[in-house]
């Protein structure tokens, strides 16, 4: 995953310190259930509109709701992972307003009772702290507008909106975070992080594209070290993280230019365009909308037994910043290193993996987020299905370290793997790729570029020791990059004596 871009410089005229940003993010994670919350309608994503439905998800007269216990499960592992405190009873209310593609009118969901508070989410870098969390709480997805069919597909003209209802009742868990973000690079690290838990977990893919993973921000500007909150702007349609990181700092500018021109702001809800690369207004919000919450009456309490959330924590992954903590204490990887290998799972399973069979973690990490990352992203592959496995990236590691073949040979052995070519040893003795560990080749060898190159050596021998890396290269040209590299050099430089001291100029 890239960074985020560096933040834009202050105006020089005002000390960037005179406001600061106050930043509130409401993500939306979409559970990997198989079934739909309160239905047995298929939850899965990419099916032909309104073929996922049913008389509940589509809210029909008389419907119940049941819930589905993978949807608390799941919703009470990621509470427990981020440290929260699961309530033994809570509630599900109705959350009451109208729009097209809400079939009932209302979105079932938690109130003043949710599942979990508390809790946090840490940061890493630059100021990294833990970012408290307010709520975590379950509710269910609403349809989808399709606006503006071309050619009035479906029936529809250009200017019509037609409903998909297969999301209408996919499960959510919301997790709602404390103000206490103050720039957009800390917010695309929270993000980040974030995602890594629920990942982790297992419960939700985290693709934003697909929008199971959704993301509003609530951003309002203060004068630096006042603890008032200023006016705030909620802005939706986040798809990415890249595209939250543009839109906090294109709004965090857009009212710091407001105030310092003397204006005023307004309450209201902002959408990303990211063609544009601004936000714009889509409606005021001077007062908080009023959803009439109150109790779901045909869904009893929610009551967690404490023995099945035990067995639940015991359930629990190593979460992603210990193993990071652990990456970098137990084997020694650099920050860069631990940070990437811990983003997702898979790929930090198949690290450790390839460390342990290996013996050596600085180069599993080097051939793992090197090579073979880059491997997967030509392929547009997943570590899950890699065509190397651990086992056989291990063993070639280990060839190279027991000196049976190079650095540079172990990239073609990749290469051949890659293809489908499996055990690197089979690969090695196929080719012939064996190093030359042999003292009376590698001379014999090391004579003929002597031989070849007599304007080179002399330049060496003159004090011009630039010279030597390109007589080291021919060497191994002439040895098909078999020749073992220390013995190369420990050989050239014995034959090629101690170069002259170089001629002032």
């Amino acid at each position: 995953m890239s960074p985020p871009p560096a933040p834009p410089a202050a105006p020089p005229s005002v000390p960037a310190t005179a406001y600061e940003a106050v930043i509130g993010l409401e993500v939306h994670a979409q559970l990997r259930t198989r079934s739909k919350i309160f239905c047995g309608c298929d939850a899965s994503f990419g099916a032909p509109p309104n073929s996922h439905v049913c008389a509940v998800c589509l809210g029909l007269p008389g419907a119940l709701p049941v819930l589905n216990r993978s949807v608390v499960e799941m919703a009470v592992r990621a509470g427990l992972m981020v440290g929260g405190r699961i309530r033994s009873r809570s509630v599900f209310a109705r959350k009451n307003y109208f729009y097209p593609d809400l079939p009932k009118g209302y979105q079932i969901s938690q109130y003043d009772l949710p599942l979990c508070e508390g809790g946090s989410v840490p940061i890493e870098g630059p100021g990294g702290r833990d970012i408290g969390l307010i709520r975590i709480h379950i509710e269910e997805d609403a349809g989808k507008l399709i606006h503006g069919m071309p050619g009035g597909e479906g029936g529809a003209g250009p200017e019509a909106s037609l409903v998909d209802f297969n999301r209408s009742g996919v499960p959510l868990i919301e997790i709602v975070a404390q103000p206490e973000i103050r720039t957009a690079d800390e917010a695309y690290r929270y993000l980040v992080r974030l995602r890594s838990i629920l990942t982790y977990l297992d419960i939700c893919d985290g693709n934003m594209e697909e929008g199971s993973l959704r993301c509003d921000a609530n951003i309002s500007v203060r004068p630096a070290g006042s603890l008032p909150f200023g006016t705030r702007a909620e802005v939706k349609n986040l798809n990415s993280f890249r595209n939250v990181h543009r839109a906090l700092e294109h709004e965090i500018e857009r009212q710091v230019a407001v105030l310092r021109a003397g204006g005023r702001l307004v309450q209201e809800t902002r959408l990303w365009d990211e063609a544009a690369g601004a936000t714009v207004s889509m409606r005021s919000k001077e007062e908080a909308h009023d959803y009439r919450y109150f109790p779901e009456p045909d869904l009893p309490p929610l009551e967690v037994d404490e023995v099945w959330m035990e067995r639940l924590r015991a359930t629990l992954p190593e979460h992603p910043a210990a193993r990071k903590a652990r990456f970098l204490a137990a084997l020694g990887l650099p920050e860069e290193d631990a940070e990437l290998l811990t983003l997702e799972r898979p790929l930090a399973d198949y690290f450790e993996e390839v460390a342990r069979l290996s013996g050596n973690p600085r180069a599993a990490s080097n051939w793992v987020r090197g090579d073979l990352l880059r491997l997967l992203k030509e392929t547009q592959g997943d570590v899950r299905h890699s065509p190397i496995g651990a086992a056989d990236l291990a063993a070639m590691v280990r060839l190279v370290d027991g000196g049976t073949i190079s650095g540079k040979i172990a990239k073609t052995v990749f290469e051949e793997m890659a293809r489908g070519g499996g055990d690197p040893a089979a690969i090695v003795a196929r080719l012939g790729l064996v190093q030359i560990t042999d003292e009376g080749a590698v001379r014999e060898a090391i004579g003929r570029v002597l031989a070849e190159h007599a304007g080179p050596v002399a330049q060496y021998r003159a004090g011009k020791t630039a010279t030597f890396g390109f007589l080291v290269g021919q060497v191994m040209k002439a040895t098909a990059g078999k020749a073992n590299p220390a013995l190369a050099n420990r050989l050239l430089r014995e034959l090629l004596g101690t170069p002259d001291e170089p001629t002032p100029a």
